[in-house]
């Protein structure tokens, strides 16, 4: 009798892994990890579209990052269900650097680079010889590359590749500027040393500072939003559908305009 009921729990064990096994391999997962960089991304995430994710079934773990190396990694692995941090222009870069198969779901209310300065309130205060900081991220460099010609302080070599902008894309340094490019978390804490320092948004929130105080804010094209990613694989998968309905939601635009100031908003906000 004891084997029998032994050979009973152990079927019944069987079943039911194989049964979860099966809701895994189906995308019918309640049990996700989403990975964002720390600052508006991992707050959005944090306050509006995990519990917006609980109330619709689903048990849900935050990964904060510091970088934009580990997010894709740790995607492309399978440690985390999706990520919100990158560019699709960023994306397509590290797919083909890294063999990678990443594809892009939606685009996040983005937080836009800016102009900042704890000296200066306006472009027109450029002087010769200005020290200006930017990220060593190529796509970031770029988009801070082509507002400097914007504004008039440098020209460049017409069109620059966006995953590979350098310095080297300037032909023509208009007011000497001393330009030095870095990691773009430490940005922030360059702004006591230099006269102007592009800042991403996320980061510039992280450390305390207002979008509103830039000096400039980028109008973000669509290639420069941010996004929520996934592998591949997961694209359709039932819960990539419901993190998009919760993005999609009316709850999630009320939140953006409580707390976003300054944001750009994807077009799904502005319907």
């Amino acid at each position: 009798m004891r084997k029998f009921i032994f050979g009973l729990l152990t079927l019944f064990t069987l079943l039911v892994l194989a049964a979860c096994s099966s809701s895994e391999a189906s995308g019918d997962k309640k049990e996700l990890k989403i990975g964002a960089t720390s600052g508006p991304y991992a707050d959005q995430l944090k306050e509006s579209i995990i519990p917006l994710l609980e109330k619709d079934g689903f048990k849900v773990k935050l990964v904060e990052f510091n970088d934009y190396i580990q997010p894709n990694r740790a995607l492309e692995e399978g440690s985390i269900d999706a990520n919100v941090f990158q560019t699709s222009v960023y994306l397509e870069a590290f797919n083909k650097e890294h063999k990678s198969n990443l594809a892009i779901g939606h685009a996040v209310p983005t937080a836009p680079i800016g102009l900042y300065s704890e000296k200066y309130k306006d472009v027109s205060d450029v002087k010769e010889g200005m020290k200006l900081t930017l990220s060593n991220d190529p796509v970031s460099m770029a988009r801070a590359l082509q507002m400097l010609e914007r504004f008039g302080w440098i020209t460049l070599a017409g069109e620059i590749d966006q995953t590979r902008a350098s310095e080297k894309d300037i032909v023509d340094n208009i007011y000497n500027l001393e330009i030095i490019a870095m990691d773009g978390a430490q940005l922030p804490r360059s702004l006591g040393d230099t006269d102007f320092a592009f800042i991403n948004g996320n980061f510039a929130i992280a450390s305390g500072l207002n979008l509103e105080d830039a000096v400039q804010l980028e109008d973000t094209p669509p290639e420069f939003m941010n996004n929520i990613a996934y592998h591949k694989d997961s694209l359709d998968k039932p819960f990539a559908e419901a993190i998009k309905k919760a993005y999609h939601s009316e709850a999630f635009l009320k939140y953006t305009n409580e707390n976003n100031a300054g944001f750009t908003k994807p077009d799904y906000q502005n319907e």
